[in-house]
């Protein structure tokens, strides 16, 4: 397994950072790591112990795999993350803009103990420990470090989260909780599937015709092919709303992989049509 070539990139972004640990391959964003807040990663395909379609470092429950071999691969990422399976706190997602703030007492949930919640597609928190973790094979993940008040949050957003600026609520309820200002925000947009590969139909591209507006916009997210077939740029799309919502640009890391075009080091939905496991992103303040 390895990282494609052929990639989707921006000239004067930084790389995402590819790291080991034993057997496992993971990736970082060196403008979070260089807040020296916070611990992160994004999960790949590599170290982990469940098998065939699911192989290897599948993170997700919902999947089909055995259960044993997802807790072992939680165990394996939190040993990497310098925490413990109960310091983990994971997402319900749904496709919504729907946010939870979280604490100590979520401990674990999604990982050694049952949600008792749903439909959350974003985590906040601002305690020292916790880790939030949120799940992907093709869609966004959006990741923010508040460098004042040393608060963070981890949102899913694919193309109804992107399209109903997911980003921006985030800023929004970080700013009500923790008195956030985007100018303190660091902020990476993760793996996910580029433009090259994501081909819409003309509902989902006229949906976002209709959010962004402004002049010059539409031409730069959306291209399209005929037959009422669009590639849309997520990946710019949530760049503009994170900027939009007042996170300077030279604040903002975007993701330089394709989980579609690197299907075998990533998961990706589209290029497996749906039989893949999950991968995961994890963000946590430090002590």
């Amino acid at each position: 397994m390895g990282i494609s070539m052929e990639l989707y990139r921006h000239a004067g972004r930084m790389k995402m950072k590819q790291c080991k640990a034993g057997k496992i391959e993971y990736l970082t964003f060196p403008l979070l790591e260089q807040t020296g807040l916070v611990r992160h990663l994004f999960t790949t395909r590599v170290g982990g112990a469940s098998k065939g379609i699911y192989s290897s470092m599948n993170l997700g429950y919902t999947r089909g795999d055995e259960k044993e071999a997802v807790d072992e691969n939680y165990r394996r990422i939190a040993g990497v993350l310098g925490c413990s399976m109960e310091d983990i706190v994971c997402s319900d997602q749904t496709h919504t803009v729907n946010l939870r703030v979280v604490t100590k007492q979520d401990g674990g949930k999604g990982v050694t103990r049952s949600k008792d919640y749903h439909d959350i597609d974003g985590l906040l928190t601002d305690e020292p420990g916790l880790v939030l973790a949120t799940f992907y094979a093709d869609c966004v993940p959006l990741y923010f470090v508040d460098t004042k008040n040393k608060a963070v949050a981890l949102a899913h957003s694919g193309w109804r989260g992107t399209v109903a600026r997911m980003g921006r609520c985030v800023v929004e309820r970080m700013g009500k909780v923790y008195n956030t200002r985007p100018e303190d925000l660091v902020a990476a947009i993760g793996p996910s599937i580029c433009q090259t590969c994501y081909e819409v139909s003309e509902d989902v591209a006229e949906a976002f015709l209709q959010e962004f507006k402004k002049p010059g916009q539409a031409e730069q997210i959306l291209e399209e092919k005929g037959n009422g077939k669009y590639q849309l740029d997520l990946w710019r799309a949530n760049e503009m709303i994170l900027q939009e919502a007042g996170i300077p640009a030279a604040q903002i890391q975007v993701t330089d992989l394709c989980t579609c075009h690197n299907s075998d080091y990533l998961f990706s939905h589209r290029a497996s049509h749906g039989k893949r496991g999950n991968l995961g992103a994890f963000l946590g303040v430090l002590f």
